[in-house]
C-alpha cells in the first residue's frame, strides 16, 4: 500500500486536501489498482510544512519540494517510476501555483520489502495484499 510524504515550506500549497487527493489517485493509477476500499482507504498523502529555515540546498535555498513515495516492492516498474516522478511533479508545480517548481521538487521512490508494510498490527506481505484484494473484488462482483 503506497505511501505519498510531501515535504514544503509552509504556505507552498493553497489546498492541501486537492494536494493529497491528486497525489494519491495518480499513485493508483500508475499501480493500476481497482478503486476499492482496500486500496483507497490505505492509500494515503502526508503534507508536512516546515518553516522556511528548517530546509535547504547547499546554496542556502529553501524553494524546494521532496515528494518521498513509498511503495511495495515490484509494483513500479522503470516506465512507470518515470511516470510518477513526472505526474507528481506536474501536481505539486500546479497546486502550488508555480511552474517553476517542477525544477525544484525532488521525487524519491522507495520500496517496501515483501511484508514491510503494516496495519492493524500486521505486516502484509504482497501475496497477502493480493490475496484480500481478489476477495474484496469477488465480493463486489
Amino acid at each position: 500500500m503506497p505511501m505519498i510524504d510531501v515535504y514544503a515550506v509552509k504556505g507552498t500549497f493553497s489546498s492541501k486536501p486537492e494536494l493529497t487527493k491528486a497525489l494519491t489517485a495518480a499513485l493508483m493509477r500508475w499501480e493500476k489498482v481497482p478503486p476499492i476500499p482496500l486500496f483507497l482507504e490505505n492509500t494515503a498523502a502526508f503534507v508536512h510544512e516546515l518553516e522556511a529555515d528548517a530546509m535547504a540546498n547547499a546554496n542556502g535555498e529553501s524553494n524546494y519540494v521532496r515528494v518521498q513515495i513509498l511503495t511495495p516492492a515490484g509494483v513500479l516498474d522503470r516506465e512507470k517510476k518515470l511516470g510518477v516522478t513526472e505526474e507528481m511533479t506536474e501536481i505539486i508545480a500546479a497546486q502550488a501555483g508555480d511552474p517553476t517548481l517542477a525544477e525544484r521538487t525532488w521525487c524519491l521512490i522507495t520500496e517496501a520489502p515483501d511484508g514491510g508494510w503494516g496495519i492493524d498490527g500486521h505486516a502484509y506481505t504482497s501475496a497477502e495484499i493480493g490475496e484480500a484484494a481478489r476477495k474484496e473484488l469477488a465480493a463486489h462482483t
